[in-house]
């Protein structure tokens, strides 16, 4: 006899009908397996994008090598490589170089430049004459000097006529090195002449008595404290350098003469520093006709095919230059900061405890100039040298 059962009425639980066997085990199973999918599809998902990605960063460092790759060949290519005249040996042509700017070590228009690409043009057989363009308030003797010491010999040796065509300006050590060439070329309004020497600078000795400043200097040598602008100046050191200043004023005379010969109508101010304008220099002698560029080259050499084998630093070469000196100064820096070794008494060596100290440096400035009175004149500091104008 089944006992009897008693359900509480008000109980969902007791009402609601049994489940079936097996219901709630498939259920669960059911359940367990599409977890069991999802996590596998989601794993599969960042797999695949984690090897995109380091495809993805695999592609960016091979096309990042190979393009630092061609830029260093392209550098190196450009820093090596002088692009030659366009035009063939054989083909007829007035060779031209430019003398812009200042004529100085480390210029565009320093000897360097210049006499390579005169050089270049000698050689060439295709040039039937070489074009001196020039633009340049002037510069340094010494360069100027180089370029015209090569100008006689290069003429000597590949029988080529040498022309000097003027632009706006040809003073000074300008004018020294047009006075080597055949013939000068001037415009009526360009500027010509300044032939001199000058040395300039500044001296502070009255304005350092007013501040109270004393100038302590001391030297090895009685000269060694040569124009000093902190001291006062020496009589006889002015006399010194004043003949220095005449004997390459002389030189310079000696190279106009010698390159102007019978054309030159010397005057009194000939030689006084002074600069005229192109009509007054070729009626002084001082230039031959007026004319540019393009009348030299279809009139006078009777090519018109201008070439320019003017040698500049490109853009590479300048940031090297920039690149080289930075790391210079970073090198002379580094080296300040190391400390000194010292040796104790037991001979070993040791370093210092960093300690903050001053310096004090003696400098010397003395400013020269190779030009007239154009406002392209730049000073040079570090000594005296002598310009010619």
């Amino acid at each position: 006899m089944t006992e009897p059962v008693f359900r509480d009425p008000l109980d969902p639980q007791e009402n609601s009908p049994p489940a079936p066997v097996g219901t709630a085990s498939s259920a669960s199973k059911k359940i367990a397996d599409g977890g069991a999918g999802w996590e596998r599809a989601t794993l599969e998902k960042l797999a695949f994008a984690s090897l995109r990605e380091q495809r993805a960063a695999r592609r960016w460092r091979t096309f990042t090598r190979l393009a630092w790759l061609l830029f260093l060949v392209t550098i190196a290519w450009i820093l090596f490589h002088r692009a030659a005249p366009t035009t063939t040996k054989t083909t007829p042509h007035t060779a031209v170089i430019d003398i812009k700017g200042e004529i100085a070590e480390g210029a565009e228009a320093s000897a360097e430049f210049v006499v390579s690409a005169m050089r270049t043009a000698f050689e060439d057989e295709g040039s039937q004459a070489v074009v001196l363009l020039i633009n340049s308030p002037g510069g340094s003797p010494v360069q100027a000097g180089i370029i015209n010491d090569e100008i006689g010999r290069l003429k000597a040796k590949h029988k080529k006529p040498v022309y000097a065509v003027v632009e706006e300006t040809c003073a000074s050590a300008a004018y020294y090195i047009a006075a080597g060439t055949d013939q000068i070329f001037v415009d009526k309004a360009s500027i010509v002449g300044s032939i001199g020497v000058l040395m300039d600078g500044f001296g502070f000795t009255g304005l350092m008595d007013k501040l109270g400043v004393e100038r302590r200097l001391l030297t090895a040598g009685e000269n060694k404290g040569f124009l000093d602008p902190f001291s006062p100046q020496n009589e006889r050191q002015r006399q010194y350098a004043q003949q220095m200043l005449d004997q390459i004023h002389q030189q310079f005379i000696a190279v106009v003469k010698a390159g102007r010969g019978t054309r030159l109508k010397e005057t009194p101010e000939t030689f006084s520093g002074l600069f005229w304008t192109g009509q007054q220099a070729v009626e002084m002698g001082l230039a031959d006709k007026l004319g540019n560029l393009d009348y030299v080259a279809r009139d006078v050499v009777k090519a018109e095919e201008v070439v320019d084998y003017t040698r500049r630093d490109n853009v590479a070469e300048r940031l090297a230059k920039k690149f080289g000196a930075a790391m210079g100064a970073g090198a002379v820096h580094a080296l300040k900061q190391v400390p000194a070794l010292r040796y104790d008494g037991r001979g070993r060596s040791t370093r210092p405890a960093a300690r903050h100290s001053t310096t004090a440096a003696a400098t010397t400035s003395q400013s020269a100039a190779v030009s007239d009175d154009s406002p392209a004149r730049k000073p040079i500091t570090g000594g005296p040298p002598m310009k010619p104008r």
